[in-house]
């Protein structure tokens, strides 16, 4: 849970940093486990800034820290104590508002993982992995989503409890979702993947091909399309509802529900934009098909020489003879008995 922002815009306040020198004026707060948590003011810039102490994990020489999008992360060592400490400045392009709630929603993740005893290196990884997040997020225009982007997040969101539902562990489900990261197909499972894709219309199945490698089985075997259709219905949930959903399937593991979050941000969703997705989906239909020889689409081996990237669609209702039943598919790929 996302901390308070009034403990940071109070110490952030108390705080000059007009000091022409270089330095660094700071104010402990409570630490998140045994991670040191310091709010403070940079001069000469005066900006606002929080540090992390991590009293003996290491930062791997070769590792590059997170950066732009409207703060720096970088180590910081104001007492010279050589202690590694990592520091997220804002910069002046970033939005003040923003900065304090990207710093109340870090150092919240770091004190939920920190409850279930992780190590150090732990709260680290969790620490630049939320940055990350957040940078993804702020890459994206930091907006709510546009309704196509809802509706595409909605279909995951779906067929990760439909898999949940099938027997496939939370865990596995969690692990193998890579949509947020721009895989070309949503989920790595097993020996293939699956590919989710959402449509709303009541009239065919079209649905959008993002890449020539998204239906691309060279790519990943056995290769599945997951098609889920959508009405707008009293009977459905909201995006919130369903993100809802899939954490309370996780069992409050806490590692895993960071892990979903980080997922989720770097999809562009906000849990601060909560209010924006009112729109329900009532799940009408779902369809499975094993994407091989003779299903509609276009990849690098198909397409003329000199092609180098498509967006296209395609009608679902001409890839019938290639429909699978779920438990098959599951099979197919080595994740159910």
């Amino acid at each position: 849970m996302a901390r308070p922002s009034e403990e940071f815009l109070l110490a952030w306040s108390s705080l000059s940093g007009n000091d022409s020198m270089t330095g660094w004026q700071l104010i402990s707060l409570p630490p998140a486990g045994s991670v040191e948590v310091q709010v403070g003011r940079r001069s000469p810039t005066n900006a606002e800034a929080i540090l992390f102490c991590f009293p003996t994990a290491k930062l791997a020489r070769t590792e590059k820290l997170p950066e732009g999008q409207g703060f720096l992360v970088e180590k910081a060592d104001p007492t010279n104590d050589g202690l590694l400490r990592l520091a997220i400045t804002r910069q002046a392009a970033g939005s003040a508002e923003l900065f304090t709630t990207m710093v109340c929603d870090v150092v919240g993740a770091i004190d939920d993982v920190a409850t279930t005893g992780a190590t150090e290196t732990k709260l680290l990884r969790v620490l630049i992995g939320r940055v990350v997040a957040w940078q993804q997020f702020m890459s994206r225009g930091a907006n709510a989503l546009s309704p196509e982007a809802e509706l595409g997040l909605a279909g995951e969101l779906t067929f990760m409890t439909t898999l949940m539902n099938s027997g496939v562990s939370a865990e596995e489900v969690l692990r193998g979702w890579v949509g947020p990261y721009d895989a070309p197909q949503d989920f790595l499972l097993g020996d293939g993947a699956i590919e989710v894709k959402a449509t709303m219309s009541s009239s065919g199945f079209p649905v959008k091909i993002g890449s020539l490698e998204q239906l691309d089985d060279s790519v990943a075997s056995p290769l599945f399309l997951a098609a889920v259709r959508f009405s707008h219905g009293s009977g459905g949930f909201t995006l919130p509802e369903m993100v809802a959903e899939v954490e309370q399937r996780l069992d409050g593991e806490l590692g895993a529900v960071n892990s979903l979050r980080e997922r989720l941000m770097t999809s562009g969703y906000f849990e601060g934009h909560s209010s924006h997705y009112t729109r329900r989906f009532e799940l009408k239909e779902r369809r499975i098909f094993s994407v091989t020889e003779g299903f509609p689409r276009l990849t690098p081996g198909n397409v003329p020489a000199g092609v180098m990237r498509a967006l296209y669609e395609i009608n679902l209702d001409h890839a019938g003879n290639l429909l699978w039943d779920l438990d098959a598919a599951l099979k197919q790929l080595g994740v159910t008995g």
